[in-house]
């Protein structure tokens, strides 16, 4: 699968993500500095997920209606770098053919996702 992640995205999952076989555009290597909407149009032109840790994301894209290619926000601040990795892929593995157009919530101890109807 093909994402673009935000520059809030750990390393430790870019780099798992793509040791895993995904296409990662990373915000932070190739055009730091972006403007939230510029990132949510990046990944739009591009009809890639956007993956960040930025709950911003989710007042742009509920509140102020925003277009986008599917957004996974990742929720687990509590959890160790290394189990944030684990459960990112577990849930990428389990849910790719539901990611894209949808926005979906990863936590510790739950996944929602929430097809958009734009």
């Amino acid at each position: 699968m093909r994402f673009v992640a935000d520059e809030s995205v750990d390393g430790n999952v870019i780099r798992a993500l793509r040791s895993a076989g995904h296409r990662i555009t990373s915000i932070a290597e190739e055009i730091p500095s972006t403007k939230d909407h510029d990132v949510l149009a990046f990944a739009m032109a591009r009809d890639e997920v956007l993956l960040t840790e930025d709950k911003d994301f989710g007042e742009i894209v509920h509140n102020h209606r925003k277009q986008h290619s599917g957004v996974v926000l990742m929720r687990m601040n509590a959890m160790s770098p290394m189990d944030r990795v684990a459960r990112t892929l577990m849930v990428i593995s389990v849910h790719e053919d539901r990611l894209k157009g949808a926005f979906t919530v990863i936590t510790a101890k739950r996944v929602r996702i929430r097809p958009e109807t734009l």
